[in-house]
């Protein structure tokens, strides 16, 4: 009953848009006002601890299951295990990271950067404290091209742990007659605090059903494009970083078109 409870206050938050006649709010009414983020965000990690503490990662059946006997839990799992601080809106997160497998590229490409594009999987689950608040709210299992500067932050920077596979060829080392397939590809788990999913400090979350959720998603890293250039001038765009601060979207250097960064303006 808890869980069912759960899942409809998630639900109720994620649809509720309300409007008043006060004045002094200009007729909106922000469902989310009273919120501590700062709180909200240690809330979050308390949570995923405990999720991590109780389950395991099941390599038979690919799968986090309910911790048993005999089976190490994700958060004793420090093989394999790691934990970000991540600052996001003047607050940090913590994102944890669990990598089943690194990826072996093939010809050799680097893990990509936050701004590159990259050919993934990935499979999606919402969760609190011990429990999985629902079955997958948004799965790929025939790949996808995005690019890691567009996406929640928790992939933007979980992404990067990884690395891509190869593309399988014949027996004689040709193209493969049959389905696009990846051999050797990173795979791994993202558990990723409410903060770098679908805060309700952003606006555009508030209809969300997933809003101010942590959520955990099953990734696999297929391939990557290095050295993305959005723009096409022949840099980088993880390179177009003029206050050196590692995001390239909040970059603006042309005084004649303040409004477009860097990273997009082929004439900067």
């Amino acid at each position: 009953m808890n869980k069912i409870k759960n899942i409809f206050l998630i639900l109720l938050l994620g649809v509720v848009v309300m409007y008043s006649c006060d004045d002094d709010n200009n007729g909106f009414f922000n469902p989310f006002a009273d919120i501590n983020y700062e709180e909200l965000a240690i809330k979050d990690n308390d949570s995923i601890v405990k999720f991590l503490k109780n389950n395991y990662y099941d390599n038979d059946l690919d799968s986090v299951k309910t911790l048993v006997s005999g089976k190490t839990s994700l958060f004793e799992d420090t093989d394999k295990l790691k934990s970000f601080k991540i600052t996001e809106n003047d607050i940090e997160h913590t994102l944890y990271v669990y990598t089943i497998e690194q990826g072996q590229p093939s010809p050799v490409k680097s893990n990509p950067t936050v701004m590159d594009s990259v050919y993934v999987k990935y499979s999606g689950q919402a969760f609190a404290n011990t429990e999985l608040l629902t079955s997958n709210f948004d799965r790929n299992d025939s790949g996808a091209w995005l690019t890691l500067n567009a996406v929640i932050d928790g992939w933007k920077y979980g992404f990067t742990n990884f690395l891509g596979g190869e593309l399988k060829k014949d027996t004689n080392g040709g193209t493969f007659n049959g389905p696009i397939t990846y051999l050797n590809t990173g795979k791994g788990i993202l558990f990723i605090p409410s903060g770098l999913a679908y805060s309700s400090i952003d606006t555009n979350n508030y209809t969300s059903s997933l809003v101010d959720t942590n959520l955990m998603f099953y990734i696999e890293l297929l391939d990557i494009v290095e050295d993305t250039d959005h723009d096409n001038d022949g840099i980088p765009s993880i390179d177009e970083d003029a206050d050196g601060d590692g995001d390239p979207t909040n970059d603006f250097s042309d005084n004649s078109n303040p409004a477009l960064p860097d990273y997009l303006n082929p004439n900067v």
